[in-house]
């Protein structure tokens, strides 16, 4: 039974697990940053940075002891290789490169997104490629074919903000705190969408790309007016956000092609209002609706040593890997067939 031991470090979650074959998480540890970033309201890289280095060595040591295992136990070192902010990903790549060298084991320089894209299939064995993907994360929003291992097309992405961005960006003008996410959740769920008028960014228009920087300030705007409860303003917010989602994700259903399932991944898909519209969605098309346990949304290093995993098994086992000199990349598309799409910087 294959065991790889998989490393996350690419926003402010520094992260270390061991995963097998089978799908059993043998052990894991996240270690949390939201204590350091909340002064500043979102992720300052030089702290994050630091702190990787700091807790990277002691929280790997404690997971491989948590599972009664030492580093000869290992089959292969996974580790984010990119996207995300580099000084992150450099610590933790190189401390994966480190423990292959030392340990004569295979390194797996892991797409950050791919171990988002196909941990839905760590949690839910019976799910099958091709699959519709909305991968939607603090960094990210793209709808992605999934074909298989190491082949996605990509169908949409954000022209702009991606939505989890403006989740925390909508949390910091209504004064929410950091992370945001989670907070306009729970302050929409006592408000009424209907008492705040909120545009659509690119509803109805022809490509399922996004577009979520006009929303986000027109948020700004509500508040700066007045006279609006911010419960309301967070709950017109999500709705229109949830609006977005669906119609993007509709068009991208219809433009895909025969597909077994439809599934969301990436921190985003902690949101429960979310799930509950893209269940619907899924329902009405006759199709599968899978999220990742929410343990597995949000940045983990479950979903890296699974992607080495999947690798592995598409690649002939034990002798897949990459060179110990593989370059950390800030930036890494699952598509880099994908055609640019007019307007966008370079998040698309």
């Amino acid at each position: 039974m294959m065991l790889v031991l998989g490393i996350e470090s690419s926003c402010d979650e520094t992260a270390a697990a061991l995963v097998t074959a089978d799908r059993t998480i043998l052990a894991q540890r996240i270690a949390s940053q939201d204590e350091a970033h909340r002064p500043y309201g979102g992720v300052v890289p030089e702290i994050a940075a630091r702190a990787h280095a700091e807790r990277i060595a002691p929280l790997i040591a404690a997971t491989l002891a948590d599972a009664g295992l030492a580093l000869g136990d290992v089959d292969a070192i996974a580790a984010t290789a990119g996207p995300g902010l580099i000084g992150g990903v450099m610590v933790g790549l190189v401390t994966a490169k480190a423990l292959a060298m030392a340990g004569d084991k295979p390194l797996l320089a892991v797409n950050h997104l791919e171990g988002h894209a196909l941990s839905p299939r760590l949690a839910d064995p019976a799910l099958e490629f091709p699959y519709l993907l909305l991968l939607a994360s603090g960094g990210h929003c793209q709808l992605l074919l999934v074909e298989g291992v190491g082949r996605y097309r990509r169908l949409g992405t954000t022209i702009d903000d991606a939505l989890g961005e403006a989740f925390d960006k909508t949390a910091k003008v209504l004064g929410l705190g950091y992370p945001g996410g989670p907070a306009v959740e729970r302050l929409a769920a006592t408000g009424d969408a209907r008492k705040v008028p909120l545009p659509r960014p690119l509803l109805g228009t022809p490509e399922p790309h996004f577009s979520f920087a006009g929303l986000k300030s027109a948020v700004l705007r509500a508040r700066e007016a007045g006279g609006h409860d911010p419960a309301d303003i967070a709950a017109a917010f999500q709705q229109a956000a949830i609006d977005c989602v669906i119609d993007r994700t509709r068009l991208a259903l219809a433009l895909a092609g025969p597909v077994g399932a439809l599934v969301v991944a990436g921190g985003v898909a902690a949101n429960l209002a979310i799930r509950a519209a893209l269940e619907a969605l899924a329902a009405g098309h006759g199709l599968r609706f899978v999220a990742p346990p929410l343990a597995l949304c949000t940045d983990n290093a479950a979903m890296i040593a699974w992607a080495g995993l999947e690798r592995m098994a598409a690649e002939g086992g034990a002798g897949a890997g990459d060179p110990l000199d593989f370059a950390a990349r800030p930036r890494w598309p699952l598509d880099p067939a994908a055609e640019p799409v007019r307007g966008a910087g370079v998040k698309a």
